[in-house]
């Protein structure tokens, strides 16, 4: 093969060597050698009916996952976030998954065919929404309200729109700012208009109102 050049039809890292030095090769022999792309690379992964119902809306869709990310056999996160390039239309009857398929840069080959890793998929990600716990969150019959505490340390209901659950935590869409101080206990003793003396969470006195700062 001294006056021969076999161009690769991708680029990647190299197997052994399947033919060795002196070896008559013919067009009906087999693969000198295999080639894995390793930069993009391919992560394939499946989710569970059980992950799916914990989705917004109950399914993934490109549209809404924002990124894909991995954490590495040794705990740390792969430092390249990655996008969702396939779905399967359907899910596998014998396992109960659907099929899943990413693309992430690999410029330093931290990522090699055949590795194992745990796959992490941002889905429903909002920007300038805020987590507020569950029991800071009253309806009514105009809607949800929280309680707020302004300059003058006074309660001020502030109408609010909520979102999803996350854990013990309310989504709020809208009616609160960065700064703002949302009281999180001791709500049936408030009344509009009361000066308070907050506290945070993790340091208030039982009979005193407290706040969570949110911003």
């Amino acid at each position: 093969l001294s006056y021969t050049t076999v161009t690769a039809p991708v680029a990647g890292i190299s197997g052994r060597a399947a033919k060795s030095v002196g070896n008559l090769i013919t067009t009906s022999d087999n693969l000198l050698t295999s080639i894995h792309q390793s930069d993009p690379i391919w992560v394939r992964f499946s989710l569970s009916d059980s992950d799916m119902a914990r989705v917004p809306g109950g399914r993934l869709t490109q549209k809404v996952v924002t990124g894909v990310e991995l954490v590495l056999p040794d705990g740390s996160l792969y430092p390249h976030r990655g996008r969702l390039n396939f779905l399967a239309s359907s899910i596998d009857p014998n396992l109960g998954t659907q099929q899943f398929r990413a693309t992430f840069d690999n410029p330093d080959r931290l990522l090699l065919p055949g590795q194992f890793v745990r796959v992490r998929v941002l889905a429903g990600e909002r920007q300038g929404v805020f987590l507020v716990p569950q029991a800071a969150v009253v309806q009514n019959a105009q809607g949800y309200l929280v309680f707020v505490v302004d300059a003058e340390n006074k309660v001020t209901p502030r109408p609010v729109q909520t979102g999803d659950w996350q854990g013990q935590d309310w989504v709020i869409l809208g009616g609160l700012k960065a700064g703002d101080q949302v009281i999180v206990d001791n709500l049936m003793k408030l009344r509009p208009g009361a000066v308070v003396a907050p506290h945070p969470p993790q340091d208030a006195p039982s009979a005193s109102a407290t706040t969570q700062p949110h911003g």
